[in-house]
This record gives structure tokens, C-alpha cells and sequence, in this order.
């Protein structure tokens, strides 16, 4: 059964003005360890931070509180499968919050142009 849907979509050119103005710090407020390790190996990080960012929103309006009740964006992850689908992990309250309103799947789908990122996802019980 499907729980809640999120979509959202970010201008590439706004995530690249915010991380040359605020550096490294920016990327930390939104990635998770896990993508740090990623980030800092991108030839085009204001694409991948972008992309990131839109997953995330996507996220946290599937889960149908937006960044309230403690959901933050270093509590999620975006990662990938061996061939190259994405993955949503959840981590602290964010999870706990997924799980308390009975979330087991997640579904996501990313993508880019040369100036937007693009995220939709849905959140769904068995």
C-alpha cells in the first residue's frame, strides 16, 4: 500500500551559488558520511549535492512531515545497487519516524539536465 509520495526539483545553479559561498560546510549539513566519501570524489559536485537535495526533499514528503518530528537530511543516504538503481537508507529518527508509520520499501528515481536535478519517490508497507 502506498504511504506517501514526494517529488521535488532544484535548480543546479542554486546549489552551486550555496557551495561556493559556503564550502564544504553546506555539502556537510546535507550529505550522510557515506555520500561525504562520495562527494568529495565528484568531478561535478553541485550535480551530484543537487541531486541529492532533490531526493531528499522527495523524502521527507513522502514521508508526510517534512523536515519536522526530527527528520534531517544527514539521516538519509541515497545510494545505489550494483547496477546503478537508487536506493534509499534512513538512519536515527528519521527512521524511526519512517517505521512508526509502518514504511518497508521505498522507491526513488533521479535524474538531471543541464540545469535542473529531479527526484520522485514513493513510500510504501507490505
Amino acid at each position: 500500500m502506498i504511504i506517501g509520495i514526494g517529488t521535488d526539483i532544484v535548480e543546479i545553479e542554486r546549489i552551486s551559488s550555496l557551495l561556493d559561498k559556503r564550502g564544504e560546510s553546506f555539502a556537510r549539513r546535507i550529505l550522510s558520511k557515506i555520500e561525504m566519501k562520495e562527494f568529495v570524489d565528484q568531478m561535478h559536485p553541485a550535480v551530484y549535492l543537487s541531486k541529492r537535495w532533490a531526493a531528499k526533499e522527495a523524502i521527507a514528503k513522502a514521508l508526510g512531515t517534512g523536515f519536522t518530528q526530527g527528520v534531517c537530511f544527514s539521516e538519509m543516504t541515497v545510494g545505489h545497487t550494483d547496477l546503478g538503481q537508487p536506493q534509499v537508507h534512513l538512519h536515527g529518527k528519521t527512521l524511526a519516524l519512517s517505521e512508526s508509520r509502518h514504511i518497508t520499501d521505498w522507491s526513488i528515481s533521479i535524474s538531471d539536465e543541464k540545469h535542473y536535478a529531479i527526484a520522485f519517490v514513493v513510500a510504501e508497507s507490505r
